[in-house]
């Protein structure tokens, strides 16, 4: 559990045809997980992606690797170590920005543990470069068990270079300085990490050295049958003329599918965009019709309401034109008695003058 992926995305994988160098070849039928692998105890980032149990991308991340985006869904970066060129095909712009930032991230933090690597190397061979009389070096260094941006130290290599425990041939003779006795310990401290270092090494590269002869195992039995597979096509067709004919047309046809199938996949891309423009504008439709169904409703409430108005305002209006002619008869009735009361008023006053 010491590498543990850090960030996963899906693409269709495809590698530089070893041939032409030009032309792409697919290494997956479908889009499939490449993630992003994190060694936290060698301090290394990888790109791994599987198709079954098939690995078609194991690339470390070195320093001097770019990661190039050719298209809008489209990039690429080559690995100088397995000596090929990756292509990824996204389904989106946003998916491939992503995964642009997270290549940028990852390449510059395996240059700061290149660099912190390189300063514990200068720190470490420090001791034995200072030593007087030998010229006595560590026998590794973080380098060699980790490789360089170019190289990987073989198995073979590593079996061959074996640490020495003490340094007696190239050492002064010993004394009884305690100053030289401390350097010896710190040297022989530093000789026994490196040590540790070199076996764990060694275990990781034979550990990968049963791997890879597993899958070159793998890759010999594929390149038999499909050698097998040639052999039987040409005694099947004798005429090698005509099967490079149809090969190169098999291939440009291939070519031809290739550049039909984005534009299809291109094509399908717009009609998703449409589809859920029309999910989009049905959704609206009908919260559109509802809100009409309701408005519709709520006309037909206020109709009801308004032609009850119209018949109260009628009503008031007839108890209004009632209530005016009563008030009519009144001040008319009103006015005569007030007449009486005048003229009634008039003759007491002559009957007052008169007495």
């Amino acid at each position: 559990f010491r590498e543990q992926p850090i960030f996963s995305t899906r693409a269709h994988v495809f590698q530089i045809d070893p041939n032409t160098k030009k032309n792409w070849v697919p290494t997956s039928k479908h889009a499939v997980t490449v993630s992003y692998f994190y060694d936290n105890t060698r301090n290394v980032y990888r790109i791994i992606s599987l198709d079954g149990s098939k690995a078609i991308i194991n690339s470390t991340i070195t320093p001097n690797m770019t990661f190039t985006k050719t298209s809008q869904k489209f990039g690429q970066w080559a690995d100088s170590r397995a000596n090929t060129v990756y292509g990824l095909g996204f389904s989106s712009e946003h998916h491939l920005s992503k995964f642009a930032e997270k290549f940028q991230e990852f390449k510059e933090a395996a240059r700061l543990a290149k660099e912190k690597t390189q300063e514990k190397t200068e720190l470490t061979s420090t001791p034995s470069q200072e030593s007087a009389g030998g010229d006595i070096q560590s026998p590794l260094t973080p380098e060699s068990i980790n490789g360089t941006d170019d190289e990987r130290v073989t198995p073979e290599v590593t079996q061959n270079s074996e640490p020495r425990a003490e340094p007696t041939q190239n050492a002064l003779p010993f004394t009884h300085s305690s100053t030289i006795s401390k350097h010896w310990e710190a040297e022989l401290a530093t000789l026994k990490g490196n040590n540790a270092k070199l076996t764990a090494a060694l275990l990781e590269s034979t550990a990968n050295v049963k791997q890879w002869k597993q899958q070159l195992a793998a890759y010999q039995e594929e390149a038999e049958r499909l050698h097998k597979r040639v052999t039987e096509l040409e005694c099947v067709n004798s005429q090698a003329n005509a099967v490079h004919m149809h090969k190169t047309e098999l291939n440009q046809t291939i070519q031809e599918l290739e550049s039909t199938l984005k534009k299809k996949e291109e094509e399908i891309e717009g009609l998703k965009q449409e589809i859920n423009n029309a999910r989009e504008l049905q959704a609206q439709r009908d919260s559109l019709t509802q809100k009409l169904q309701e408005v519709e409703i709520q006309n037909k409430d206020l109709e009801v309401q308004l032609s009850d108005l119209e018949q109260r305002l009628e009503k008031s209006q007839n108890e209004q034109e009632a209530f005016r002619n009563n008030l009519k008869t009144l001040l008319e009735i009103l006015d005569g008695k007030i007449f009486e009361l005048t003229e009634l008023r008039d003759n007491l006053a002559k009957l007052i003058e008169c007495s």
